[in-house]
């Protein structure tokens, strides 16, 4: 069945994008928030985000000021330093990293920092929160190139038919 479900997923997502707004839009709160940490579970067990690092290679998290304390001292770097060799401020005012695939990514998509990498990271994808709805463009947007997002959407809309 899973195996069904991953394959082709980078074209399913992109044709079912209405249907999982519709979906996340009519969704009751409560009702996801309780399959939440099932499903987030379960998708981890099937899919090795090692062998993807989708997010690493074509997105940037948010370095908010703890991050950026965290991970220069980690680095031995001052923190101007760190801001201005990695980072730059987006549109929203939050930075960012300047350049992808991210730069503390390994060759092996192993995370170079991972013990201190932002908490963006440390969260992503965000598919044992209620980010899930608070936060649905985003949902939406994380499902076009993160499979557990993908999998966690079509497991809610399987569950809803029963």
């Amino acid at each position: 069945m899973s195996k069904d479900l991953l394959s082709n997923w980078e074209k399913k997502t992109v044709e079912r994008q209405k249907l999982y707004k519709q979906y996340l839009q009519r969704a009751k709160k409560n009702n996801v928030l309780r399959q939440l940490p099932e499903l987030h579970e379960e998708a981890f067990s099937k899919i090795d985000c090692l062998q993807c690092a989708n997010c690493c290679k074509n997105y940037s998290p948010r370095f908010k000021t703890p991050d950026i304390k965290r991970i220069s001292k980690h680095l031995k770097m001052k923190e101007g330093e760190f801001v201005e060799t990695y980072l730059w401020e987006d549109e929203d005012g939050d930075f960012v990293l300047k350049t992808l695939p991210c730069p503390f990514l390994g060759h092996d998509n192993c995370c170079t920092i991972y013990e201190e990498r932002p908490s963006d990271c440390r969260r992503f994808p965000y598919t044992d929160e209620d980010v899930m709805i608070r936060r649905q463009s985003l949902t939406l947007k994380n499902s076009t190139f993160c499979p557990i997002t993908y999998y966690v959407l079509e497991k809610l809309l399987e569950n809803e038919k029963r």
